[in-house]
C-alpha cells in the first residue's frame, strides 16, 4: 500500500514547500526555434472576436496534439528576496502525464550542489525524487495534490501543464492584445483572467480535484493571465499569476504572496515516456525539515 504525503503542512511540507519557502521563479524568455508540425489540416482559426471560446478550447485542443516539451518557470518575491525556480520536460496532455526536472536556486536549496528534483506529474498525484531531507536517493515522495491547499498549482514548484490550459476554461474580461512572434512562430495573445471556481467545474475529471483544492485554497479566485496561441489553437506559452496568505505569518491580516509561473510548449508531437515508481520505490517514513 502507498502511504500519501497528503498534508500541506508537516511531512508534505517539507518534501515539497518551495510556495511557502518562497522559491518560485519566472523567465520571460522564449524557448528555441520549433516548427509548427502536422501539414495544416484541422487547422483552427483563433478568432480574435471570440476569445472565450479559443481559450476555453485549448486544454481539449492540446489533448488531440499529445506529447509536448516543456519549460516551466516561477518567481516569487517575499522579504525583498527575489527567488527563481527552472524546469524543463516533456508532457502527454492526452495521458495528463509528465515529467519535469526543477533546478533549485542555490539558497532556497542550501546548497550550491544541490541536485535537480525529477517530477513526476500524473492526475491527482505529483512524485517527487531528490527531495526531502532524510529520503533516501533512491526513494521517491508522492504527494497527493488533491489534499495541497494550492492544488498543486505551484507547491511543486512547477505548475501542471494540463492544469494551466484547464485554468483557461474559467477565463474571464478577456482582451485580445494581438499577434506576435515566439521562437518563430506567430502566435495570438490573450490577456485575462481566471476564475478559479469556474475553471474547477469546468475540468476534465483528471484535473477537477486539484482545481477545486486550489479554488478552496487561494486566498483570491480570480487568476490574471496572459495566454498565447498558435494558428492551430494550441497553447504556446502561458503567464498565471497567483495569491496566496503567507503561512506562518501571526496575526489575522497575514500578507499575501505572489507568484508567477510560466509555461512555455514546444516539440509537438515529441514522444512522451512516464513511468510511475513502484510501491515498493515510494517513501513512507519521516520527512525532516531542514
Amino acid at each position: 500500500m502507498v502511504v500519501q504525503q497528503d498534508r500541506y503542512g508537516g511531512g508534505a511540507r517539507a518534501a515539497c514547500a518551495l510556495a511557502v519557502a518562497g522559491v518560485m521563479a519566472v523567465t520571460s524568455g522564449c524557448v528555441g526555434g520549433e516548427s509548427g508540425g502536422g501539414d495544416g489540416s484541422g487547422q483552427r482559426a483563433v478568432a480574435a472576436e471570440r476569445p472565450l471560446d479559443v481559450l476555453g478550447q485549448a486544454a481539449d485542443v492540446l489533448a488531440e496534439a499529445g506529447g509536448a516539451e516543456a519549460r516551466t518557470s516561477m518567481e516569487t518575491a517575499a522579504g525583498g528576496t527575489r527567488v527563481t525556480i527552472r524546469g524543463r520536460g516533456t508532457y502527454d496532455f492526452r495521458k495528463q502525464m509528465g515529467r519535469i526536472k526543477v533546478v533549485l536556486p542555490t539558497d532556497a536549496a542550501g546548497a550550491a550542489d544541490h541536485r535537480p528534483i525529477t517530477e513526476l506529474l500524473a492526475p491527482g498525484a505529483l512524485y517527487m525524487k531528490n527531495r526531502g531531507a532524510g529520503v533516501p536517493a533512491d526513494k521517491w515522495v508522492r504527494i497527493d495534490t488533491t489534499a495541497l491547499k494550492d492544488g498543486n498549482l505551484v507547491t511543486g514548484g512547477v505548475t501542471d501543464p494540463m492544469a494551466a490550459a484547464e485554468l483557461l476554461r474559467g477565463a474571464a474580461d478577456v482582451t485580445y492584445v494581438g499577434k506576435s512572434d515566439l521562437a518563430g512562430v506567430t502566435v495570438h495573445h490573450y490577456r485575462g483572467v481566471a476564475d478559479l471556481n469556474r475553471a474547477a467545474r469546468a475540468a476534465s475529471p483528471q484535473s477537477r480535484g486539484a482545481l477545486s483544492a486550489a479554488a478552496k485554497g487561494f486566498s483570491r479566485d480570480a487568476v490574471p493571465f496572459d495566454a498565447y496561441l498558435d494558428e492551430e489553437g494550441r497553447l504556446r506559452k502561458v503567464r498565471h499569476r497567483f495569491s496566496f496568505a503567507a503561512e506562518g505569518a501571526e496575526g489575522s491580516e497575514r500578507p499575501e504572496v505572489s507568484v508567477v509561473s510560466t509555461l512555455l510548449l514546444y516539440g509537438f508531437g515529441a514522444p512522451v515516456t512516464v513511468r510511475l515508481p513502484d510501491e515498493d520505490d515510494i517513501y513512507t517514513g519521516e520527512i525532516r525539515q531542514g
